[in-house]
């Protein structure tokens, strides 16, 4: 889906126009993929626009770039305070934010250290893109949808590199079997995504049992249900893999329970007992102290 054009983004702390976020052609990560980035959810609530688990996304997003040694002159709450700005100043209601740390225009060879780090955070209405979040990383990622989509499928999903389950291009994956809820852990090349957080939470507040266990390609094919977590996937039950059918075909019903506990906490019809909504018309602090 195309991004659609905002009226303003966020840059290095001032607000610009959208046409006005330009990248030179020999910036730094041109060449060599030096950005970190995240990808967050605002949605439509009872109360107003609600963004999803800020502050941890912003907190990844330092992560990442800390891990990169890109350092930035601004603070969890700064990102965070940008983030609710940039959604009133837009008039948005649901919508996408994509903050994005990257080298710029400095050094023409590999080492970063003379390219100087800018900080883009934009917003587009109706939105669905996809242990750091590196835009590097994600040539992986483009392989496996390529590879998938010329092959008639809609997604893929990776293997890590003794052969288990890893995770999507862009979601991390679960699968259930005899009532429990599978998940590959962190050390089998998976990003720590804060959906799939969501989820493993969710879970054990429902008493839903749940683990992080190694997984071979094949339980995928026995499984009773399997579903993708992400921010573009939310929580997306997956009907067949390599056209073998998962279950009978259709949503099972511990993906129903859990997706519907997630929008109902997300669209604001249950109180938010976690503190994972923003909402964009209070100032951040409030949220969380």
């Amino acid at each position: 889906m195309a991004v659609k054009k905002t009226e303003k983004i966020w840059h290095n702390g001032k607000f610009i126009n959208w046409d006005d976020a330009q990248v030179h052609v020999v910036s730094h990560v041109i060449s060599y993929g030096s950005a970190v980035f995240e990808g967050i959810r605002c949605y439509k609530t009872t109360l107003g626009p609600g963004i999803f688990r800020l502050r941890d996304h912003m907190q990844r997003l330092l992560n990442s770039a800390r891990i990169y040694r890109m350092d930035l002159p601004f603070s969890l709450d700064e990102l965070c305070q940008a983030g609710t700005e940039l959604v009133r100043v837009n008039k948005m209601g649901a919508c996408y934010l994509r903050p994005i740390v990257l080298r710029g225009y400095g050094e023409v060879g590999v080492n970063p250290f003379n390219s100087p780090i800018d900080t883009y955070m934009a917003c587009s209405p109706n939105t669905l893109p996809q242990m750091s979040k590196s835009a590097a990383n994600y040539m992986n990622s483009q392989l496996i949808r390529m590879e998938a989509m010329v092959n008639g499928y809609v997604e893929g999903i990776a293997l890590d590199v003794h052969g288990y389950v890893s995770e999507g291009s862009g979601e991390n994956i679960f699968i259930v079997m005899d009532g429990v809820v599978l998940t590959p852990p962190l050390a089998n090349c998976v990003l720590p995504g804060i959906t799939r957080h969501t989820v493993l939470t969710l879970c054990r507040d429902m008493n839903i049992p749940v683990a992080e266990q190694m997984l071979p390609r094949e339980m995928l094919y026995v499984a009773d249900e399997v579903f993708f977590s992400g921010t573009a996937a939310e929580i997306t039950p997956i009907r067949s893999i390599d056209k073998i059918k998962i279950g009978n075909g259709s949503r099972g019903p511990m993906t129903k329970r859990l997706q519907e506990e997630f929008f109902a906490l997300t669209g604001g019809t249950k109180p938010d007992r976690y503190g994972w909504l923003t909402p964009v018309g209070i100032p951040v602090d409030a949220t969380f102290r």
